[in-house]
């Protein structure tokens, strides 16, 4: 190996160990000036004010729509229901002819019981009649007078006959002849009792005949009557039950229609035991259990989601809680002017029934579900994060009320929560105010129900039905 090699080898050997001296004095300052640089910025997080104030308690339950009075209108006579007077579905008025039964059978019983009537009444005029009972009052009379005569001649013969004036025999015939006239006066009285009992029979007999047919004529005339079928109420109409030419009524009253009242038309839903309590002090009743006064405002949700433009009132509430369920139902009546509401239609409504004075309320989004304990980040006065659970009972729109863990005032993290942890230094930026986006107003929640961070709102607790 020649001197040249072994210096060119020792050349790069040198290179190599400077390179490696470099290196390791680099990492060196690198370490260095790692120790003294600046520690990194807090985090920042939006925050939001826990508030405080008065809130109303929304309850929502399912329903059914009544209408009251619905009425079932039935052949009430027999005979064939000669014409239909209305359309299927439209509406119809108090008292609006809706059918016609045939009537000429029941026209001719009118006629009849006329007829009778007048006899009846032609027969108390006989009745009443006072020339029989005049007859034996004058037949009485009459024998009366002749007492009185043979009476005066027994007094005037009596002395005569005793001064031996006249003989015995004339005082002896007047005597006779006085008792004669007396049985013919008693036999008269009788008589005349007999007659003024008679009439009075009569007349009893003949004014019980008139009220007979007068009874017949009425029930007569309502059969005429029947044959016309009204509708009682006003409200909408169903379906014919029985077309045009059958005969109706003949072994029980037939169905025709049924007609129901629409405006108003109520809701009946019941609901818990516990929110009938909190809603009972605001609502009074009368002795019969109705509702009186101003009671609260119901809001009525329909099937596909809309709101019933017209706010409904309690107007009555069930005698006893159904041991069954916990539940008392509730009916609430609505203005329908435009018809839309229709019986049996399927509905949500809801009502307030307590207002909750002084709720302590966080933000849904600041609450976070730990090991199935509500939990919330809380800056404090020195930016520092500490956690702390919190109980909730009922959520009011993207809030919810604290009962215990938090106080008003206090800071709580809404954005931000998986960037930090207790102690961590941060720097809070109030949250802008935005809308609830899908609470409606007035809506609370079941007690306990919260948003984990970055997930969406819960739905809405519903309640009863």
């Amino acid at each position: 190996m020649t001197h040249q090699t072994r210096l060119g080898r020792t050349s790069r050997v040198t290179a190599a160990t400077l390179g490696l001296l470099l290196v390791v004095s680099t990492a060196a300052c690198d370490r260095a000036s790692s120790k003294t640089a600046a520690p990194p910025p807090p985090t920042t997080v939006i925050v939001a004010e826990v508030g405080q104030r008065s809130v109303p308690i929304v309850r929502e339950y399912t329903a059914r729509t009544e209408a009251v009075p619905t009425i079932e209108v039935r052949a009430r006579v027999a005979g064939v229901l000669e014409q239909v007077l209305f359309k299927e579905g439209s509406t119809v008025k108090e008292g609006q002819t809706l059918f016609v039964i045939q009537r000429e059978e029941y026209l001719a019983q009118l006629d009849s019981a006329r007829a009778q009537l007048a006899k009846a009444q032609a027969d108390l005029v006989r009745a009443r009649d006072t020339s029989v009972v005049d007859r034996f009052r004058a037949t009485l009379n009459q024998k009366k007078a002749d007492l009185g005569k043979a009476q005066q001649d027994v007094n005037r013969y009596r002395p005569l006959a005793q001064a031996r004036a006249i003989p015995q025999q004339d005082l002896d015939t007047a005597l006779s002849q006085e008792q004669v006239a007396v049985a013919g006066v008693a036999a008269g009285e009788a008589e005349l009792r007999d007659a003024e009992l008679a009439q009075r029979t009569q007349i009893q007999l003949a004014e019980a005949a008139v009220g007979a047919a007068k009874a017949a004529v009425t029930q007569a005339q309502l059969n005429v009557d029947y044959t016309t079928v009204t509708s009682p109420i006003t409200g909408i109409a169903g379906r014919v039950q029985v077309d045009q030419g059958n005969l109706v009524g003949k072994s029980e009253p037939t169905l025709l229609v049924a007609v129901s009242a629409v405006n108003p038309i109520y809701a009946d839903f019941p609901i818990a035991e516990v929110d009938y309590l909190k809603l009972a002090p605001r609502i009074q009743l009368d002795p019969s259990g109705r509702v009186q006064g101003s009671s609260p405002a119901i809001t009525m949700v329909l099937a596909d989601g809309s709101i019933f433009p017209h706010q409904g009132r309690v107007t009555f509430v069930d005698r006893a809680v159904d041991t069954k369920t916990g539940t008392i139902n509730i009916r609430a009546q609505f203005a329908n002017p435009d018809q839309v509401l229709r019986p049996g239609q399927f509905a949500r409504v809801r009502g307030v029934v307590e207002e909750r004075p002084n709720a302590v309320l966080v933000p849904q989004r600041a609450v976070m579900d730990q090991q199935g304990t509500k939990v919330v980040y809380v800056v404090g006065k020195d930016d520092k994060v500490a956690m702390k659970p919190v109980k909730l009972d009922e959520r009011i729109e993207d809030s919810s009320i604290v009962t215990e863990g938090l106080a008003a005032g206090e800071r709580v993290i809404v954005e931000g929560m998986q960037k930090v942890k207790p102690g961590a230094q941060v720097k809070p930026e109030r949250a802008s105010a935005k809308p609830a986006e899908s609470a409606k107003p007035g809506e609370s929640a079941k007690p306990g129900d919260s948003a984990k961070p970055g997930g969406p709102a819960p739905a809405k607790a519903k309640s009863g039905g």
